[in-house]
């Protein structure tokens, strides 16, 4: 079986030859390592591509997210007309430098279509395209994106959003349900092409952030919007949601995604116990605290421990807590994906 087809065999719920792996996202660990910088990915898609094939074949996820770390550029393709800039940190994603959304005459004002003729989001789109002509037969391609209520807040600010749940939830219901509109009209052209899965990280949706309440109200409605479109296309929804949601696992079953990856806070125990045969699901070896920081010996140790767990029923996914730093050595790294590269079931 290839990554891909393992993988795909995973989201449905079945035992394939060996455990799936994969990192989520990994766009600044691969652009370290490949020796570019966003900047200059940003205005060559020649180069993302070649870094894409280049670093797929050097870590080997069974997935290849295209345009990880530049999901800002979602926002900032609505908002630049207002004078929201974008800007490149020596380390770490590019970020927008203003937040222009305050009421729901603001959202009035924004244009759903700019989302497509934004040249970084084309250049994105492009090399999504052509990486998956070049290896999808052998890896998962898929785009990343914010989740509908990350990207919400990235319109808003994230500190003012939070407050709006209580002051303004009409605001923050319209807010969200216009960017899962904004994200399905990014993705449609892609899925039209033939990329099989939506890369959604929603880390403002946390369970450090929201509680469970606010999640049901203002996130899962939006999540479960891009899901059915996905699924009416043939299509699978990937999600990561940063933060402890032990306390609100039946949820991501109302999200109508294909699988949900978990931060290394979730009880994946647990997680296994509410989930397993209803949805599959992933997690979460610490990315700071064991893959950045311990020996590769305990890495190994680590990643048996969650697959022991987790793993051994299928439905599963080795997945790291989060997105990795970029400075986590190649030996670790590649520990974590022999691990379950040589697990068979």
């Amino acid at each position: 079986m290839t990554p891909r087809e393992i993988i795909i065999k995973a989201f449905e719920l079945g035992k394939p030859e060996r455990v799936p792996v994969t990192l989520f996202g990994g766009g600044m660990w691969s652009i370290k390592d490949y020796g570019t910088t966003f900047e200059e990915l940003a205005k060559n898609v020649d180069k993302n591509v070649d870094m894409c094939v280049t670093e797929a074949e050097k870590i080997r996820s069974d997935v290849v997210y295209v345009g990880s770390g530049f999901n800002n550029f979602h926002a900032y393709a609505l908002t630049k007309k207002y004078g929201v800039n974008m800007k490149y940190r020596e380390i770490g994603a590019p970020d927008l430098t203003d937040h222009v959304v305050h009421t729901e005459e603001d959202i009035a004002k924004l244009d759903i279509n700019d989302i497509l003729k934004e040249p970084v989001v084309q250049g994105i789109m492009d090399a999504t395209r052509r990486v998956k002509e070049k290896i999808g037969n052998k890896y998962l391609v898929t785009m990343t994106c914010w989740g509908p209520y990350t990207l919400a807040a990235r319109f808003v600010g994230e500190e003012p959003f939070m407050k709006q749940n209580f002051k303004k939830p009409a605001f923050v219901e319209k807010m969200v349900d216009f960017c899962a509109d904004l994200l399905i009209k990014l993705y449609e052209p892609l899925v039209n092409d033939g990329i099989e899965a939506l890369s959604i990280a929603d880390p403002t949706a946390s369970g450090d952030l929201i509680n469970p309440k606010q999640m049901e109200r203002f996130a899962v409605p939006a999540l479960k919007k891009m899901s059915d479109w996905a699924k009416s296309k043939g299509v699978y929804t990937i999600l990561h949601i940063c933060g402890d949601t032990s306390d609100r696992l039946d949820m991501f079953l109302k999200t109508g995604c294909t699988v949900i990856f978990f931060d290394q806070k979730v009880n994946i125990a647990k997680a296994k116990e509410v989930l397993g045969g209803k949805m599959c699901f992933g997690g979460n070896v610490a990315p700071v605290h064991v893959l950045l920081n311990k020996s590769a010996a305990e890495v190994e140790q680590a990643c048996k421990e969650v697959i022991e767990i987790a793993g051994k029923d299928g439905g599963f996914v080795l997945v790291p807590g989060c997105d990795i730093p970029p400075t986590i050595s190649y030996e670790n790294l590649k520990t974590f994906h022999d691990v379950a590269l040589n697990w068979r079931y």
